[in-house]
Order: structure tokens, then sequence, then C-alpha cells
């Protein structure tokens, strides 16, 4: 296994990282056990980076379950900022809200430690200032290594660097976007802006959301479940038009549609590592048999054609929108008469 740096933390992470959606009893796998044999595999393997969150049902608590006896040969990611119920006290970015979500964390762990905390999504109605105090003061308490973010702008990054400087604040380590071959716009800004700031970078969504899988093509039924969570995506004639166009490529460079996805989301310099969500033990051995592919710049050429760089194949609706495009009312003003 190769590891890479995460950014200037002077951790080093394996290329592919373990995400814990499908570990959660509610949206996941029902059966804890064969969750926690999945992990152990993946760590046998070499795989050292973990990431879960707050808001993924109880995958805290079976990964907790899972890392016991092995927590310190394992890098642990965690999140905080989605909603957690229906209290609007209980989300955000607040120093209120990260002091008693990273204590709960901690517990549902069953760790004292976490190796990287990180902002789930942007939180505009709180001063960047505050949250930067709070994740300061939880290393310096030793709760936590580092903290990154997680689907946000480079301008919000650009400006959490330059509060942190000025006011004498640890800075963000990390940031987790969506990145793959159909969604390709951080490739603009985000990355240049993280190896701009030495930032490590851990991508969601390689697979396309499970398009780049090659089990979901145009005219084809779609499992019940993917069906449910990304009929946006799954529906989307640009998506479908590329997908088709991608298993054509593949074929020809003697590849599987997973080998050539993860691949692809491991290669640019500024990633550090890429995100794999599996279900089952099979899902996992095959992901891994493919760790060592290698794109030539032939097919690396042929991906920019069928998507160009910086641009997407359809937007994923799990991505952030900042509040002035998803709110119309911030839109347009209003003419008091």
């Amino acid at each position: 296994m190769e590891y890479r740096p995460l950014g200037r933390t002077g951790i080093r992470v394996s290329p592919y990282a373990l995400g814990t959606i499908p570990f959660s009893t509610q949206a996941g796998n029902a059966d804890p056990a064969d969750s926690i044999r999945i992990i152990h595999a993946a760590l046998d393997a070499g795989i050292n980076l973990v990431d879960t969150a707050d808001a993924y049902g109880d995958s805290e608590e079976v990964v907790g379950r899972a890392l016991l006896g092995r927590r310190d040969d394992v890098v642990l990611a965690t999140k905080v900022g989605r909603p957690i119920g229906t209290d609007p006290n209980r989300q955000g970015a607040s120093r209120r809200w990260i002091v008693t979500a990273v204590e709960n964390s901690l517990r549902r762990l069953q760790t004292d430690y976490i190796d990287l905390y990180q902002l789930h999504r942007p939180d505009p109605g709180t001063d960047p200032e505050e949250t930067l105090s709070a994740m300061t003061d939880l290393v310096r308490a030793g709760k936590i290594r580092a903290f990154g973010t997680s689907n946000m702008p480079a301008s919000s990054l650009v400006e959490a660097h330059w509060i942190a400087e000025r006011r004498g604040l640890a800075r963000p380590r990390t940031e987790q976007p969506p990145y793959s071959i159909l969604n390709r716009e951080i490739e603009r800004e985000v990355l240049p802006v993280a190896e701009r700031y030495g930032m490590g970078v851990l991508v969601w969504g390689p697979l396309g959301q499970g398009m780049l899988t090659g089990r979901v093509r145009r005219g084809q039924a779609t499992d019940a479940t993917r069906a449910r969570f990304f009929a946006d995506v799954f529906t989307d004639e640009r998506r479908l038009d590329a997908v088709e166009q991608l298993v054509t490529l593949a074929d020809d460079a003697g590849l599987s549609m997973p080998h050539l996805a993860m691949a692809f989301a491991i290669t640019h310099p500024a990633v550090t590592s890429a995100l794999i969500g599996v279900r089952t033990m099979e899902q996992l051995d095959d992901l891994l048999a493919g760790l060592d592919t290698m794109l030539s710049d032939d097919v690396l050429d042929r991906i920019d054609d069928i998507v160009p760089p910086g641009t997407e194949a359809g937007r994923l609706a799990q991505a952030y929108l900042p509040p002035a495009i998803e709110r119309a009312e911030l839109r347009r003003r209003r003419v008091v008469r």
C-alpha cells in the first residue's frame, strides 16, 4: 500500500479511504457484525483512513466497535454540522454545537481523540472566526489532532486561512469535496487552492453515485435503494451519455468501470485519498484489486474529451449550493412602497 501525506499534518494515509455510510443500520447494512468484518478486512488490506460522521445514522457506533483494540493503527475522521434531529441548535458550525457534538462523537466512537474533525457543510449563518476558534481549542485540548472542511467553496477556504493567519488560530488542514469523472468542477478552483495552502483532499463520490460501476446504463433497471437516493442523477441524460462513452473507453483500455473511475479519482496530484463506500466484502475485494491501476495519457485524454476538465456532466443534488443560489428570495431586491 502506498501512503500519501495528508496535507501538511505529518499524517500519511492510504489512497483509498473507507467511507462508512453503508455501515449505518438505518441506511445501509442492517448487520453490524458484517460491517465490522468489512472494516477489519479493509484495515488488514492496508487502508488506514476511516471516515464517518455524526449524521450517518449509527455508523459512528459501528466504527467504534470495529476499532476496539486497533484504534492506534487508524486515522479516524468524523464530521459535524449536518442536522441532528429537529433542534435548530443541533447543527451547523457554532462553538455551542461543536463542543457538544465532539463529545458525542468521542463517546460513540469509544475513543478519547479524533484524528481529523471535519465541518460537514458550510454554515453561512456562523462567523468563520467562531468556528475556527472552537476548532483551535479542541486541537489544543487534545480532543482532535487536526480539523478540515467538506463541500467548501474555494473562496471560503481562502477566507478561513486568511482569518487563521491574522487571528493566530489553527487552520483547516483538509477539504472533502465531491469528485469523479462525471463531476470535475473542483479542478477549477478548489484543488488549486488546496494545493496552495498545503491541504489534504479526501474526495467523495468517485464512483459517481454508482453510475461509474457499470451497473447503471441507459435503458436498464436500477436497484431500488440507489434509485430512491439518486433518482436525479440516474435520469440525467448528460450523465447517461457520458457513461455510455466511458463504458466503451474502459473496454478499449481493458479495465472495469470501477477500476477506471477510482484510478482517475486518485490520479490528480492534489487528491490525497478517494472514499469508497462498500456494502459487501465482494465490493471491497473488487475495488482493492484495482488499487494499482495506472491510467495512460491516452486514456486520460479520452476522459477529457468525454467530460472536459473543470466541468460536470450534470450537477449533483447532494453538492453544496450557496444560499443565494438555492433560495430565490436572496437574489431579488424587494422594493418597499
